[in-house]
């Protein structure tokens, strides 16, 4: 039995969960959530819990059946509490504003960078340089983050650029005239 995928998961109270075949529906007042759970592995709602259990032993049902506990989780924990990521950017001139349904940074390049921000995904910007992502689904909160910070990725001599808060970058030491 997989280690992870045998735990129940706690659904809090304000969650709502329905399975409709292979399709489970999370909803909570963080959002909506919709996933396809994979062939192998079934989910039943019982008093409060949610179990995960899987057809067959052999190495991929095994996988799938400790992978879908995990997206669920994850999932309800999204739909109740959210997730966040920060990024901090450094540099001279580097900025970042949210203009609509985009967030627009001027990064040291001869034209602003606009992204388009996705649906049920919140940016906030405090004092042009901290740029904070939320948003009850983990894995798009972790994509829009990567894309923004690939934007302008920090660089090792003058750690400019945009960065994951608490990111250590390491430095490299500059030329040197003999």
């Amino acid at each position: 039995m997989s280690r992870i995928g045998k735990q129940p998961i706690a659904v809090p109270p304000k969650v709502k969960v329905e399975v409709k075949g292979q399709r489970v529906f999370v909803e909570g007042p963080k959002g909506k959530l919709d996933w396809e759970l994979p062939r192998r592995t079934r989910l039943q709602v019982q008093d409060g819990k949610i179990v995960v259990s899987r057809d067959g032993d052999d190495a991929q049902a095994k996988a799938l059946h400790g992978l879908s506990r995990a997206l669920v989780n994850n999932m309800v924990k999204g739909v109740a509490e959210g997730f966040v990521k920060k990024l901090e950017i450094q540099g001279v001139g580097f900025k970042a504003a949210v203009q609509g349904g985009n967030v627009t940074m001027t990064l040291g390049f001869s034209h602003p960078i606009v992204y388009p921000i996705p649906h049920q995904i919140k940016v906030t910007v405090d004092e042009n340089t901290k740029i904070t992502i939320e948003g009850p689904d983990k894995q798009v909160v972790g994509e829009v983050a990567a894309e923004l910070r690939s934007f302008y990725p920090p660089e090792p001599y003058k750690g400019k650029g945009v960065r994951y808060v608490g990111e250590r970058v390491v430095r490299k030491e500059g030329k040197t005239v003999q």
